[in-house]
């Protein structure tokens, strides 16, 4: 019975000592998970961003972004983004590749309630224009 009672009663004075308000920890928000190109140009600029807010009540942290492809490169801040504040994640895809697309690309964070994210992308892109290629001369 003695070796008992305080082993019941540990776990409520523990309980007993911590905060009663509960922390939520870091807290990812999207505006928008999906960007969508469009109709896009043989060799344009293939990159986009997705804004986000930390409206946790701790520092947010990327852990990875990885993309589903070659083809679409991720890059993001190393740096730990503070509650309240913003940041941008942004993806870089290779309009060399004619024809429509759907990529996507996942985002690892700290957050408990959404530790994974994923975001992406679409359009089309259009043939090369190989009238503007050949010079002067139809070489």
């Amino acid at each position: 019975m003695r070796t008992l009672l305080p082993s019941l009663l540990l776990p409520l004075l523990l309980g007993a000592s911590l905060p009663t308000g509960q922390s939520t920890g870091p807290r990812i928000h999207f505006e928008q998970v999906v960007y969508d190109y469009g109709t896009i140009a043989f060799g344009s600029d293939g990159r986009c961003s997705f804004a986000f807010t930390n409206t946790g009540d701790a520092p947010l942290i990327i852990h990875q972004f990885q993309s589903s492809c070659g083809c679409l490169v991720p890059y993001w801040d190393r740096e730990p983004v503070a509650p309240g504040a913003s940041g941008n994640v942004r993806l870089l895809y290779d309009t060399r590749r004619v024809g429509p697309f759907r990529k996507s690309a996942t985002l690892t964070t700290n957050d408990p309630e959404r530790p994974q994210i994923v975001l992406s992308i679409r359009g089309v892109v259009l043939p090369m224009d190989t009238t503007h290629e050949r010079g002067t001369n139809g070489q």
